[in-house]
């Protein structure tokens, strides 16, 4: 058991990713006077334009390219981690969608690569985006508590959260779901719908951490393994801090043993 305090920082990226790079800085800085662990911020943190077009493929980097290295830097000098959503480099006429977890000694946790892409509500993301290993588990460990990655359109596919909590594959305490959950009719009654039933079913600890207006609907929140919502934003910049404590969990799981109830597996499809 453990405990580990999370900062959610949601913000409006730009198309600039050193000025975003500085944003992540400032929100790293405030986190750490918080006692934050961990600074989460949203989906397509090092670049974002409204359109997902041949700007991204250019603007995109590598891992170990200056806006990563940039993070790492901040992770050093303010000794806290970081789950940051980047454009990364991939073929020619694409990218990857990642998310990136740094601890506070700089070193690459892990790197998850979006597997659902968002070709819906009339958005193409697959026409410039390479989808991520359907077999990847992106789950690592800090301050004694597991840590599960997924991102945005992820969360309507119920068995990425699964595979994440069930404890023959991730057995993580906490999912962590970065996004750009765009704005629309309906939005945000879907996000905060979605996200209470992953940590309900999962009996798990889910944080999301959403992009603010104009595209984007803010919304972040920090829900318990039973679904209620610890620390909560509505649509503006700002940051919500909250502490994740697994013996909740344990409790949680002895009311209602769903994850050890379970009749049914989570496999892969060809």
């Amino acid at each position: 058991m453990g405990t580990l305090t999370i900062a959610a920082a949601q913000f409006a990226p730009v198309d600039d990713p050193a000025a975003n790079l500085e944003t992540v800085r400032s929100a790293a800085v405030d986190a750490v006077s918080r006692g934050a662990d961990l600074l989460v911020t949203p989906e397509y943190t090092s670049y974002f334009t409204a359109e997902i077009d041949d700007r991204f493929v250019a603007a995109a980097q590598p891992l170990d390219g200056p806006f990563v290295s940039g993070l790492q830097t901040i992770a050093r000098d303010t000794g806290i981690a970081l789950v940051v959503g980047v454009a990364e480099s991939g073929p020619a006429d694409r990218f990857r969608n990642t998310l990136v977890a740094v601890l506070p000694d700089g070193s690459i946790a892990a790197a998850y690569r979006k597997v659902h892409l968002y070709d819906a509500f009339g958005s193409r993301e697959s026409d410039r985006i390479e989808s991520g290993d359907p077999a990847q588990l992106a789950v690592f460990e800090l301050g004694g508590v597991r840590l599960g990655l997924e991102t945005c359109y992820d969360l309507r596919f119920p068995e990425v959260t699964r595979r994440l909590a069930a404890p023959e594959h991730g057995a993580a305490d906490v999912v962590v779901l970065p996004a750009e959950w765009v704005r629309g009719p309906g939005k945000e009654h879907h996000w905060r719908t979605l996200l209470t039933a992953r940590a309900i079913e999962n009996t798990v600890w889910v944080v999301g951490v959403g992009q603010t207006p104009p595209i984007g609907i803010g919304g972040s929140v920090v829900l318990d393994p039973s679904g209620v919502a610890v620390a909560a934003a509505g649509a503006v910049p700002g940051m919500l801090v909250a502490t994740i404590d697994t013996a909740v969990t344990e409790t949680v799981r002895q009311t209602n043993p769903s994850l050890a109830l379970r009749r049914y597996e989570v496999t892969l499809r060809d």
